[in-house]
């Protein structure tokens, strides 16, 4: 069996990983010299933090008379509550994915856990847009939700609502934690009585797997115009009624100046006969 290393603190704690830590399983690390054996926990094994947020890490060990214990990490810490064979901590301001290491010192051996630190993006903003926003009844129009810098896509859920009924919804998978963006689209035919509705979009993170509780994010709502089309027998009406009506007004235009017509020429004769039965009376005087 493997002896431990006995260089004290100061020294060992600049020794490299590989010389001064093994691991005995996926799960603990533990030193050994001889018979005794000491074991470094951590709770929670892996850590999920807003960005920007805060976490409590409890480091822990079995050595009864540890000399020394504490936290390896670059991140602001302070000290909650501390035992002779643990320690409490809270970190602040994380704001990348991280490693960190709880370390415990017993009988002038080292050991230590690493504890990784993922940071999540919840869904601030959940956009929603229709595409168009207005159409005839039976024609097709489509939902199209954006969700960005989200992370880890794993348990989110984004859903299309027409009121509180919902259309469609869809659940992402993939643990990487850089933001990135989750989009739905969601295609449909127009029904008149959507015009009566608000569509909107909800976007659900659930990280309780990892300690996080459930956060939820809504869009605004939009409406959608729906109008019914002008059926084609209706053109045709419209047009025939039209068609006669330029006819009628046609034949009464051709009628009233068909009339002034004829009163200006019976006008005319009645001048011409009257101008003759004046000189028929007055017969001319020869010279």
């Amino acid at each position: 069996m493997r002896a431990c290393p006995t260089w004290s603190a100061d020294v060992a704690w600049r020794i490299t990983e590989g010389i001064t830590f093994w691991i005995k399983s996926e799960n603990e690390t533990s030193c050994r010299s001889g018979e005794e054996a000491f074991e470094v926990h951590v709770s929670p094994e892996q850590l999920m933090v807003k960005s920007g947020g805060s976490g409590v890490i409890n480091c822990s060990t079995n050595c009864t008379h540890p000399s020394k214990g504490g936290l390896e990490t670059s991140l602001d810490t302070i000290v909650l509550q501390k035992d002779q064979q643990w320690i409490s901590f809270m970190i602040f301001n994380v704001s990348q994915n991280s490693s960190m290491r709880c370390y415990f010192w017993c009988s002038g051996k080292l050991g230590s856990k690493r504890l990784n630190i993922g940071v999540f993006y919840l869904p601030k903003q959940v956009l929603l847009k229709l595409q168009p926003t207005r159409v005839a009844v039976g024609s097709p129009f489509t939902i199209e939700c954006r969700v960005p810098s989200v992370a880890p896509l794993e348990g989110l859920t984004v859903t299309l609502l027409r009121s509180n009924e919902v259309l469609h919804s869809q659940t992402f998978e993939g643990t990487a934690l850089s933001p990135q963006e989750a989009m739905v689209t969601y295609s449909a035919e127009a029904q008149l009585e959507d015009s009566s509705h608000n569509f909107s979009c909800q976007a659900k993170m659930d990280l309780r797997s990892h300690g996080v509780k459930v956060v939820d994010s809504v869009s605004d709502s939009q409406a959608l115009e729906v109008f019914e089309p002008v059926q084609d027998n209706w053109m045709v009406i419209i047009v025939v009624l039209s068609v006669l009506l330029f006819l009628v007004t046609s034949v009464l235009l051709c009628f009233v100046f068909g009339q002034q017509g004829n009163h200006r020429r019976r006008g005319i004769h009645e001048v011409q006969a009257a101008w003759m039965r004046l000189r028929g009376t007055h017969p001319a005087q020869p010279a």
